[in-house]
């Protein structure tokens, strides 16, 4: 995924599915480096984690 989609898919209402390594995930932001993303798990669980946005992939 390129720094374009992550901000079209934080800006979007619809429920835009992402995952990273098999895991659903939502998409908090996007960091300041342009490369990077804040994420947490679909579900539960609020842990959030900083993960390289070449490794999500849209469904």
């Amino acid at each position: 995924m390129n720094a374009n989609r992550v901000k079209q898919i934080l800006s979007s209402s619809a429920d835009i599915e992402v995952t990273y390594n098999g895991a659903s995930v939502w998409i908090d932001s996007l960091n300041e480096d342009g490369r990077t993303a804040t994420v947490h798990l679909r579900g539960p669980l609020e842990e959030r984690s900083t993960v390289e946005i070449g490794e999500l992939l849209e469904k």
